[in-house]
């Protein structure tokens, strides 16, 4: 184990098969990048980081969709859409 950065610790994949407690230890504080045959395969991320970085994922995609749709509101008319009802009755999904 040692520190590359100074909150990330690069780990190989053979000292985590023999010092696992130890290791997700420091993985609670801080980055643990794995590596195997020196290339890296994983990093482990403290539990708080992982959360506010999928809520950051979360937010970005639903402002990007957001902007998709606005996007599209603009050049297509709101007649021109079909509705649910519609769309299942031409792909089969429903009879009239």
């Amino acid at each position: 184990m040692r520190q590359i950065k100074g909150d990330t610790t690069l780990v190989g994949i053979s000292e985590l098969r023999t010092h696992a407690e130890e290791i997700v230890k420091v993985a609670q504080r801080e980055s643990v990048i794995l590596e195997k045959h020196h290339r890296p395969i994983a990093v482990l991320v403290p539990i708080q980081r992982y959360e506010r970085t999928e809520a950051t994922l979360d937010a970005l995609e639903e402002y990007l969709l957001g902007l998709l749709a606005k996007e599209r509101e603009q050049r297509h008319p709101v007649k021109s859409y079909l509705s649910l009802e519609e769309l299942e009755r031409r792909v089969g999904l429903r009879h009239s």
